[in-house]
């Protein structure tokens, strides 16, 4: 099965990944190009987009972003991680989903192993909004675990779009068959500016390292990928290894300096926010006073979050960006930069959850 799997800079201690490897047989394709595809009605994962490169100006944000943040990072690792080992113990197996929450998981895990002194297994599959989790993953995962003890897991939540794909996946693979009979459908993340889980490390809507770059600090894969004339039925969902990147790869690099702050947790850095320091609402809620504010008809247009305005401005055409503050450079200014480079209007904005925003343009717009 190994040379079946993609390639990956991730150590094999760190995380099995579930993904076919395509490289080679998916010619990448440019944003605007994709952009239009996509909203012409060609599914998102039946593409892949060219990675954007950053510049060195960029990459000297990341890296200060790093050394800034990666302590915040550290304490919403710990925070999650002592969840989720009261939830399941030894029992514990993390399914990160590609590729944004794989870099967490092996945080979740290189934490649970130092505190805790147990390895636990941790794979990466692929979820895809429009077609479903990868049921031929998930198969496999059970067949070697069970379903008692699987917590999915990601970087972040936007405003809920992935929980509700994982809630109708977990639901139908309940219904197929008795081995997930003890599936949880909860998603557990770094952070929840959503204020959709309690498993979470915070509610606050702060910039995770690792949201700033894309296969580079995602062990060199790519977005996961469905197509059917590539992916067959027995198949695991695809991805391609960039090996051409290997000299820029960050992704053990982000690792390794965000473990350096285990033995040095405080539990009191975030606030202790519940559902009820937003008046019961849910990110959803400020997602469609925004689509009404901005005459946005389409909210799948509407990426809140920092980590979710990052792949904005990564992956798509954006419209503009949305921002609490926008004297507030110090924070964001990866964001700040990225709608410099991309000549992106950045518009003040009073959001109560969410500290960015980021707007897809329509088609007829580009």
């Amino acid at each position: 099965m190994n040379d079946y799997l993609v390639n990956t800079s991730y150590s094999k201690q760190d995380v099995q990944i579930l993904l076919k490897d395509i490289t080679g047989k998916v010619i990448p394709l440019g944003t605007e190009e994709r952009e239009k595809l996509n909203q012409r009605g060609v599914h998102y994962s039946e593409m892949l987009p060219l990675e954007y490169k950053p510049t060195s100006k960029y990459m000297e944000i990341y890296n200060e972003a790093l050394s800034k943040l990666s302590y915040k990072t550290a304490n919403a690792t710990a925070i999650l991680s002592d969840k989720l080992y009261e939830k399941y113990g030894n029992n514990l197996v993390i399914v990160s989903l590609a590729r944004a929450g794989t870099p967490i998981g092996i945080l979740i895990k290189r934490f649970i192993k130092l505190k805790y002194k147990v390895d636990v297994p941790h794979y990466s599959i692929s979820i895809i909004r429009g077609k479903g989790i990868d049921k031929n993953a998930m198969s496999y995962i059970v067949d070697k675990h069970s379903s008692y003890g699987l917590q999915f897991v990601d970087g972040w939540i936007g405003k809920g779009a992935i929980n509700k794909v994982l809630r109708e996946a977990c639901a139908e693979l309940k219904q197929s068959d008795s081995k997930y009979a003890k599936l949880d459908d909860s998603l557990a993340v770094l952070s929840d500016p959503a204020f959709i889980t309690e498993f979470c490390g915070t509610h606050e809507d702060f910039l995770i390292p690792s949201a700033c770059l894309n296969a580079t600090v995602s062990g060199l894969i790519s977005r996961t990928f469905h197509r059917t004339d590539i992916i067959g039925k027995d198949d695991f969902h695809g991805a391609l290894y960039y090996k051409q990147m290997e000299n820029e790869d960050k992704s053990n690099e982000f690792i390794d300096t965000v473990c350096k702050y285990f033995n040095c947790i405080d539990y009191n850095y975030f606030p202790k926010l519940s559902i009820n320091t937003v008046n019961g609402k849910q990110g959803i809620d400020e997602v469609k006073q925004i689509a009404k504010d901005f005459g946005i008809q389409d909210i799948n247009k509407i990426k809140p979050g920092v980590g979710e305005t990052t792949r904005v401005l990564l992956r798509r055409v954006p419209y503009k960006v949305l921002i609490k503050n926008k004297t507030d450079i110090e924070n964001f200014a990866h964001i700040f930069r990225l709608c410099e480079e991309k000549n992106v209007e950045i518009v003040e904005y009073p959001m109560q959850m969410y500290n960015v925003c980021g707007i897809i343009k329509t088609m007829s717009d580009l």
